[in-house]
């Protein structure tokens, strides 16, 4: 069997039991254009405009080029499915701070430990790797599900941008959430 016949391993980044995190490839394109387009993940992370093959491949190599910004693929150890894309994005090193986004876009997946294994693996990259002290997000107030998760995380209410999303003839607030460099060591015991 010649080395072009091998199966080539994945180009494994962050490395845990149920996911892997690896770069974002152009061959994910048609799966996140998926994920960006579907009304329920639009509605979970505050998009509002349609989102076409060329957007996302235009978004996928603006990431890649980028020093500010680190953006992977969650993918399923099992199966070496991608469910999910993650990324820290806003990188200040001055002030040690950035922001965290996580979608695990494949509904299947959802509730079964990918999404807190990913926030583990994001921490530690941020907080044991790129030296930061403080990791923020900020969630649609209705998205309950996603809240409750990332206070699980370590992540704590900061405060509230008040009907800071437009979304579905509606306001909603955005509920701004924080975890820093002494809270992640105290959690996740390192």
């Amino acid at each position: 069997m010649s080395t072009t016949e091998k199966e080539i391993p994945p180009p494994i980044f962050l490395n845990g039991k149920l996911v892997y995190l690896r770069p974002l490839e152009q061959t994910d394109i048609p799966q996140l254009l998926v994920w960006a387009n579907d009304p329920e993940i639009r509605e979970l992370t505050g998009e509002v405009m349609p989102t076409s093959r060329a957007d996302q491949a235009s978004f996928l190599e603006k990431v890649i080029h980028d020093p500010h910004r680190v953006w992977l693929a969650i993918v399923r150890r099992e199966g070496h499915r991608l469910i999910g894309e993650t990324g820290l994005l806003r990188m200040f090193p001055a002030w040690r701070t950035t922001d965290l986004s996580i979608i695990i876009g494949d509904k299947t997946a959802w509730g079964k430990g990918y999404g807190t294994e990913t926030i583990s693996l994001m921490l530690n990259l941020a907080f044991g790797y790129l030296n930061m002290h403080r990791v923020a997000i900020g969630v649609v107030g209705s998205n309950e599900r996603a809240i409750r998760f990332y206070e699980k995380a370590g992540f704590v209410r900061e405060g509230v941008q008040r009907d800071g999303y437009y979304s579905n003839h509606g306001y909603q607030d955005f509920v701004m959430m924080s975890i820093l460099e002494d809270e992640f060591r105290a959690r996740y015991q390192v």
